[in-house]
This record gives C-alpha cells, sequence and structure tokens, in this order.
C-alpha cells in the first residue's frame, strides 16, 4: 500500500483527485492540504510515500515547498501536479528534488503508474520534458560523441540508458527495448551513476540537463 497526500489550493480538484485515488485498492489517501504550511505539517504528521504536489500555491510556490518537504522527510517522493509539460517551473521542481510529475486531468492509469514509479525511487517524465532534460545528453561532442561528466565521458550507449533512464523505464524495460542481458544494462547504470556523480537515477538524469538538486 502506497500513502499519498494531495497539496492544491482548488478545494475542487483536491476532491476530484481523492475521489480517484479512492478508487485504487494500492492507494492509500493520508490527507490533503490545500497551503504549504499545511502539506509540511501533514508530511510530518502522515511520511507519506509520496505527495501530489501543486505548483501554485498561496503562501509559498510548490518549488520552495518540494524543497521543505525534501529536507525534512527525504524518503517521500513528491510528483509535480501541473496543467502544462512545458513550464520552466516544472524544471525547477525537479532540480529541487521532485521525482517527476503528472498532468491534471491525467487518466487514472497514469495517476496509479506514476505514483507507483516515484514511491519505488524511480523518475516519472513525460516525453516533452524527458527530451529537454536530456537535450544536452543527445549532442555530440567530438569524434566519439562523448558526453563529459565530472567523473568521466559518457559512451553513446551510456547516453542511450540515460535517455530511457529519464523517461522513468526500469533496468528491465530498458534491456528489453535494446536487446540487452539484465546485468548489462545494471552495470551501464552503475557507471552513468558514478560518472554523473549522481545519488540515483532521477539525479542522474537531471545532472545530464545541468539540473542538480540542492
Amino acid at each position: 500500500m502506497t500513502t499519498v497526500v494531495i497539496v492544491d489550493d482548488h478545494p475542487v480538484f483536491r476532491s476530484g483527485l481523492a475521489g480517484l485515488l479512492a478508487t485504487l485498492p494500492e492507494v492509500d489517501l493520508v490527507g490533503s492540504a490545500g497551503t504549504a504550511a499545511e502539506a509540511l505539517a501533514l508530511v510530518r504528521d502522515e511520511g507519506p510515500d509520496v505527495v501530489l504536489m501543486d505548483l501554485n500555491l498561496p503562501d509559498t510556490s510548490g518549488v520552495e515547498a518540494t524543497k521543505a518537504i525534501l529536507g525534512f522527510a527525504p524518503r517521500t517522493a513528491v510528483l509535480v501536479v501541473t496543467m502544462v509539460d512545458d513550464d520552466d517551473t516544472v524544471f525547477a521542481a525537479l532540480s529541487a528534488g521532485a521525482r517527476g510529475y503528472v498532468l491534471k486531468g491525467a487518466p487514472a492509469e497514469e495517476i496509479t503508474a506514476a505514483i507507483s514509479t516515484a514511491a519505488a525511487g524511480g523518475a516519472v517524465f513525460g516525453a516533452g520534458i524527458a527530451q529537454r532534460i536530456l537535450a544536452g545528453a543527445r549532442a555530440p561532442k567530438g569524434p566519439a560523441a562523448a558526453i563529459e561528466t565530472p567523473g568521466g565521458e559518457l559512451t553513446p550507449r551510456e547516453r542511450e540508458i540515460l535517455e530511457l533512464i529519464g523517461t522513468g523505464a526500469s533496468n528491465a524495460q530498458i534491456a528489453r527495448t535494446l536487446g540487452l542481458s539484465l546485468k548489462t544494462v545494471q552495470n551501464h547504470v552503475s557507471r552513468i551513476l558514478d560518472k554523473l556523480h549522481a545519488a540515483d537515477r532521477t539525479e542522474a538524469a537531471l545532472r545530464a540537463r545541468g539540473l542538480r538538486p540542492d
């Protein structure tokens, strides 16, 4: 069971999303908040697995609320809830530590998958956001088309795997997509994290775009 908190300043939207989550047997909604202050208090009290975070709150931004929550609850996964997928604020939220985003009005199966992925430590990026996050990773930088990183260069294969990581794909999914063994993918992912000096898969995708979580 994955515990979830909703943070949004619109009561109607909170109610609608709560109704949707109530239909998901694998999700337990433990509370909702309309302000960042309420959200921080709720997360302290409940320690949810996932927070669904609106970007526009009346007392502070969802980005600042995300930073504050992860400052005292680093195991909680924050998912941005947004109307658009091309707002620079989404990038700011990812840099603050959010594990991705879901669109308001997304179908139940997409929200379920996003919550499950975030709770498991994965990243949830839509195609547009993933492409922009990894745009720098695609650009060739010399004959070998390698990427300079703090710990060395990413090879073309590592770049390819990093792009799939950015879409939220698991190691098993990456292995199937690229026709590699699971062990080979695991080895590549390990090297990518080492080269990027990243703590996890989400941070690796962010560092490839030059967004470094605080």
